[in-house]
């Protein structure tokens, strides 16, 4: 009962959302991380499951993909998800298989066939986190199709027939094709998965590690203040904490704006060693605790929730609040997503390409209905709300549209609107405008003058050549994969050396 009233107040407090976003993972901050930790949030409270007249089910569980260069504290977030979750599974992708992750059939001693339930059986009302997304196997890849939209798990085999259930969300870590994300190819390019596992992530994140002076210093400020503020040691509580030497963040404090971040930067060892103790959860499981800690912060507004708190806050709404939609939000979401899908197919055919990197279906429609219900959940609130839809359109336009968009680098939606709104990481890649025909026409004669014929040369080095005699950088690599895609240009050696073909 305690417990209770303490959540009902905290449910209640018009800042509960940004309460329990400063929640996850506090010792990993910053201005880029600011969106991240809103959409594990989101994912971690869900939409709602729905069962339809003629049996149908709608998965209430969403997706989320992180995909980024190294060193963006990826696998870090994956491992504060799994185990603030009421049920968390973590699994790497090169160590799990088709089975592993399913379901397999074990022959015992006495030679008779039973099932075993992999990670996404397991983790059945819970999250599953795949790291190292990219290095799994395509066919193994495959295999959990079926348990992200469907969220069952079909086997036949050795006799046995069954379907398994496996309702559970998503959170997957995965880097570009060449580990670093490569900005003279395009989204398609640097993303090496299939339509059809990206069309089932409700959420695609573009995490990117920006060279900067001013942001490079908040980030070892940050750093060292983890270590020298967890120095004093609690064993391996620093595990939870201060595990963040790859690229903990930008700054510091809850990550809402650059002042907030240079102040909070500042502060140094009391903040961390509240934000290293509050992740790593100390001696706070018991009811009396959660209770005082959920109504400490519930009457201040201040400070954090530790991990057994905000599990024990997750299970609370997920079992009491099942929010739905109002006939005039799914107005607002239908004409949006329709907006949505129309700018999609005028980019791309402005930009000359045969499809989108990451195709914009239905099934992102139900996405935003997902997330919008998710952050009703948050306030026990049974009604998803206007503000909770335009949160869900802002996240889905800084996520996957952003992420969209970068094959287009003018970034000429509300995508890059959206992400200039939020501080986002991917800002600084929409900043340059198309090429026009007549500086594409001047890149090509360059190109054809400094490549003969059957020569093969180091395509960065074309670059920086080009660069020097004041071509832009970009419109060059647009020109010499417009030549690719003529069959005049052919690229070797995982695309570093091009050869001149014709």
């Amino acid at each position: 009962p305690a417990e209770e009233e303490a959540f009902r107040q905290l449910s209640r407090r018009p800042d509960i959302y940004n309460i329990l976003y400063r929640s996850i993972a506090p010792s990993i901050s910053g201005s880029y991380t600011v969106d991240l930790k809103k959409a594990i949030l989101c994912l971690l409270f869900g939409g709602s499951r729905k069962r339809l007249p003629d049996g149908m089910k709608l998965r209430g569980d969403i997706n989320v993909l992180l995909l980024g260069d190294p060193s963006t504290a990826k696998s870090q977030f994956l491992k504060f998800a799994t185990r603030v979750a009421p049920v968390g599974v973590y699994t790497s992708g090169k160590g799990s298989s088709a089975a592993g992750l399913t379901a397999s059939v074990v022959r015992d001693a006495r030679g008779e066939f039973y099932l075993e339930g992999g990670a996404m059986v397991l983790a059945d009302g819970g999250i599953v986190a795949i790291d190292e997304f990219d290095k799994m196997r395509p066919a193994d890849r495959v295999a959990i199709h079926e348990a992200m939209e469907q969220q069952t798990i079909s086997i036949a085999k050795a006799g046995i027939t069954t379907v398994l259930n496996s309702r559970s969300s998503v959170l997957a870590a995965a880097n570009p094709v060449f580990g670093r994300y490569d900005d003279l190819k395009s989204a398609s390019e640097n993303i090496d998965l299939m339509s059809t596992i990206l069309s089932r992530f409700d959420l695609i994140f573009l995490v990117r590690d920006v060279r900067d002076e001013t942001r490079d210093r908040m980030i070892c400020r940050h750093v060292m203040g983890v270590h020298i503020g967890n120095s004093g040691g609690e064993g391996d509580g620093g595990a939870g904490g201060g595990g963040l030497g790859a690229f903990g963040g930008t700054g510091v404090g809850d990550g809402n704006g650059e002042d907030d971040l240079m102040a909070a930067g500042m502060l140094g060892g009391n903040n961390l060693q509240q934000a290293a103790k509050s992740s790593t959860g100390g001696n706070s499981n018991s009811p009396a605790a959660i209770a005082e800690n959920a109504m400490r912060v519930a009457s201040t507004g201040a400070g954090e929730l530790d991990v057994p708190t905000m599990k024990k806050y997750i299970q609370y709404c997920k079992a009491k609040c099942a929010p739905r939609l109002s006939d005039e939000a799914g107005d607002i979401l239908a004409s949006s997503y329709v907006k949505i899908r129309d700018d999609v197919r005028k980019r791309t055919m402005d930009s000359g390409q045969a499809q989108a990197a990451i195709p914009i279906t239905v099934r992102q429609l139900e996405a935003l209905v997902r997330v919008s219900e998710s952050l009703a959940k948050m306030r026990l609130d049974s009604q998803v709300q206007s503000e909770d839809i335009a949160e869900a359109l802002r996240l889905f336009k800084v996520s996957t549209m952003t992420a969209n968009s970068t094959d287009q680098t003018n970034g000429s939606s509300a995508a890059s609107a959206g992400t200039d709104r939020a501080g986002g990481a991917s800002g600084g890649l929409m900043s340059a405008a198309m090429p026009s025909q007549e500086e594409l026409m001047r890149a090509e004669t360059f190109l054809r003058s400094r490549l003969a014929i059957g020569a093969v040369l180091n395509k960065q080095r074309i670059v920086e050549e080009a660069a020097a005699q004041g071509y832009n950088a970009m419109t060059i690599a647009r020109a010499m994969s417009i030549m690719v895609a003529r069959g005049e240009v052919q690229e070797r050696n995982q695309s570093r050396m091009v050869k001149r073909v014709r």
